[in-house]
């Protein structure tokens, strides 16, 4: 656009007609140049809250006019400038109903990367204290829209990695860096400090686009000039080296200096962010293919023979090795990676086994039998195919393995099946896992939120997800929600509970937003073995759980200084186990999930 152009004179001068005074056809660059190479920036003097209704008007009728002729172009976004005050109603409704009837195009808005320290406030000083308040009105204004995302200016000045973190958790798309908040290295050439190259490799790690602007404030020392124009790669065919060049090969230095992705890391992309169901495995047999994901994470399966290794040397002195069998029963043995991982501790011990394999999906009792057959295991390993809250056991057992640990470590009923299954372990028993315990954590996770609000129903705000969690701030530290033991030898059997939690979230942070909460576990298979997700005490390299996320119907901004109290329960019927949770502070939210209305785990 002519930087000059003002809709009001435009009408004076034309009486009303006239042609657009965009800068050029859209025939400078392909369809397809335009949609995968550029993105259109609106004219930086707008200003919809303006007490200037000339200006106002004249604000609104061209940012109606340009976002118009970037969507005409299939722009994949376009450039909003930043909000002109802490009031920004009037921005907010226009650019909330251009995104109503936008197709694909996103709109990105600017929002300068600042939070002053509390310290230093001026009392009556009216300038923006924390940018992330104004990006949170104007997306509250715009009702969480899905296609309003966020570009960040970064300052010569950083706020508190705590204050950073926040914005991980939301939709930022784009970083801005000017060239005024680049230093000098030795050489004379530009470069960044520590905390701004650690913040730019999080961007990376989040696919954020990083843009250089302003104008070149460093004089390259003297023959780098030359080399550079002596250097195909930067001057050819008489086209000129751009004067930002060595900013930008500064950012790629950057981006070539990360570490590569761990070859977990690599196989999980495509999971990352993405909602997935929880498994129902009581109800429903699984299939191959999940049984098949499920055993190749040799490091599950490395802690559980350790622990059946150590609970084998416990039950039987090196004295009576030869003499003694011991009585394993493997419960959910699936297609056998438990019962192999049991007569390799066996080996590694020198401890006699006698195997009963329990499972209740004939169609891996299918592959059991052949897997017994072809490795010779007829004279050890007895398959039963059972449920085994009802099979009736010939013998009692001197130690219970099982893996039926969810993302939330109870989820998919592990304690309702070691209740049933536990009859048949001796009194001094040994079960592993011994204990396992939940976790939950309160994180921003803006995409999370848009994911569930795109159905547009109850139903799936009272869902808890299985999802690899990767763009999301977690604001504060996980705390211990339920804890089940086996054997379970209270009186007091019943699996139901509940657990009223306080978050407090750093002051520094600032305000946040909680769109839900993540979920984990953490499991003691037998005295100091574990297997866990919680991120504290993770194990590594392990892929068979990602986390699970609560979400909640309406996000809740936690200001400093506030507490954020959470209410979960676990609720047992005859027929399913379902989840409830809820907010009391800082403000009451509703139950969600009342009854298991939207969401449970058939028994």
């Amino acid at each position: 656009m002519d930087p000059a152009y003002r809709p009001s004179l435009m009408e004076k001068g034309t009486g009303g007609s006239g042609v657009l005074p965009f800068a050029g056809s859209d025939l400078v660059l392909s369809p397809s140049q335009w949609s995968s190479h550029v993105v259109g920036k609106i004219s930086s003097w707008i200003d919809l809250d303006s007490e200037d209704e000339i200006l106002r008007m004249d604000s609104e009728t061209t940012l109606r006019q340009e976002v118009a002729w970037a969507s005409h172009l299939s722009l994949q976004a376009c450039l909003l400038p930043a909000p002109k005050g802490t009031s920004c109603a009037n921005y907010a409704r226009c650019v909330h109903q251009i995104l109503l009837g936008l197709n694909n195009m996103q709109l990105w808005l600017r929002i300068p990367l600042l939070k002053t320290d509390d310290d230093s406030m001026d009392v009556n000083s009216n300038s923006l204290v924390d940018s992330w308040e104004l990006w949170n009105s104007f997306r509250m204004l715009c009702e969480h829209h899905s296609q309003l995302s966020i570009a960040l200016d970064v300052l010569s000045s950083l706020p508190s990695a705590n204050s950073l973190g926040r914005w991980f958790g939301e939709s930022v798309r784009a970083a801005i860096i000017d060239t005024d908040s680049f230093l000098t290295n030795a050489r004379g050439y530009p470069c960044l400090s520590k905390r701004h190259q650690k913040l730019i490799t999080e961007f990376f790690n989040r696919s954020v686009q990083i843009v250089i602007s302003g104008k070149p404030v460093h004089s390259l020392p003297k023959g780098s000039a030359d080399l550079a124009a002596n250097n195909n790669d930067s001057n050819f065919d008489g086209v000129h080296r751009h004067p930002l060049r060595s900013y930008l090969d500064y950012v790629g230095y950057l981006y070539q200096r990360m570490d590569p992705l761990p070859e977990q890391e690599r196989f999980e992309l495509g999971y990352r962010d993405f909602l997935q169901s929880p498994l129902q495995p009581l109800m429903d047999n699984l299939e191959a293919q999940t049984y098949e994901t499920f055993e190749k994470d040799a490091v599950k399966y490395i802690q559980y023979q350790r622990a059946i290794c150590k609970a084998l040397q416990d039950r039987v002195p090196d004295g009576k090795a030869s003499m003694m069998t011991t009585v394993l029963m493997v419960v959910g043995a699936g297609r056998g990676p438990l019962v192999r991982a049991s007569l390799q501790a066996s080996e590694e011990t020198g401890r006699k086994l006698k195997i009963y394999a329990v499972e209740k999906n004939p169609n891996a009792v299918v592959t059991l039998h052949s897997l017994v057959k072809l490795e010779g295991w007829e004279n050890i390993v007895t398959i039963v195919s059972s449920d085994m809250r009802y099979w009736d056991a010939p013998e009692k057992a001197d130690i219970l393995v099982s893996e039926l640990l969810g993302s939330f470590g109870d989820n998919e009923l592990s304690p309702e099946c070691l209740d049933g299954a536990e009859r048949f372990l001796k009194d001094d028993g040994i079960s592993i896992p011994s204990s396992y315990t939940s976790f939950i954590q309160p994180i921003t996770a803006s995409k999370l939120y848009n994911d569930v609000k795109s159905h547009k129903d109850v139903v799936h705000f009272e869902t808890a997800y299985v999802v690899k969690l990767h763009n999301v701030a977690r604001l504060a530290p996980s705390q211990p929600v339920f804890t089940f033991t086996h054997p379970n030898r209270s009186t007091n059997k019943s699996n139901q509970r509940y657990m009223k939690l306080q978050f407090d979230i750093p002051s520094e942070t600032g305000s946040s937003m909680v769109h839900g909460f993540a979920g984990y576990f953490d499991a003691t298979l037998y005295k100091d073995i574990h297997l866990g997700i919680e991120p504290t005490t993770a194990t590594p390299n392990m892929f068979s759980w990602f986390s699970i996320f609560f979400p909640l119907r309406t996000p809740v901004v936690v200001h400093p200084g506030s507490s954020l109290e959470v209410h979960f329960w676990r609720c047992c019927g005859p027929a399913k186990v379902w989840y409830e949770w809820c907010i009391t502070s800082p403000s009451p939210s509703s139950i969600q999930n009342s009854n298991g209305r939207s969401y449970w785990v058939g028994l």
